[in-house]
């Protein structure tokens, strides 16, 4: 039977969060449905639990925003000062650049891990969560965070 991650190995493990592959409805942009979910708690909750506080607005949520040359305090603005998703979505376009070049985003995305600097890092990740048979198969970083959270068996 494949292992699982030891209960707590990567802190406080938040199954609210969407998956990183859940593509956002206005843009298609993979990931930035839990960026904008993970403001939502901050505002909601006043911070992330240790686990998540220490790649928020770094880690991936940069990266995302490297790719669409906004600051990531610029989303996190307009997610807590905005009344609706519809006021959120509306904003963020404008924020945005017109071409938001999704797919090429959405490729690098699910590649993230790929590399041999990958593969080491998600080896390390997976060895620290008691599931170090599982490396052949968490192939990527949003797979490790579906993982993590128990998206994937």
């Amino acid at each position: 039977m494949p292992s699982k991650p030891i209960p707590g190995s990567t802190g406080e493990v938040l199954t609210c969060l969407p998956s990183p592959y859940i593509p956002h409805a206005a843009t298609g942009l993979l990931y930035l449905p839990r960026f904008i979910a993970k403001c939502k708690y901050v505002k909601t909750h006043g911070a992330l639990p240790a686990s998540y506080a220490k790649n928020y607005k770094r880690g991936l949520d940069r990266f995302l925003c490297l790719h669409l040359g906004v600051d990531p305090s610029a989303v996190e603005e307009i997610v807590h000062t905005s009344t609706d998703d519809a006021e959120i979505d509306s904003r963020l376009l404008e924020l945005f650049p017109k071409d938001t070049r999704t797919a090429k985003w959405n490729r690098d995305l699910v590649q993230k891990g790929m590399t041999d600097a990958g593969r080491d890092f998600l080896r390390d990740a997976l060895t620290a969560m008691g599931c170090a048979d599982r490396a052949g198969e968490i192939k990527s970083v949003p797979d490790l965070i579906d993982f993590d959270e128990g998206r994937i068996e």
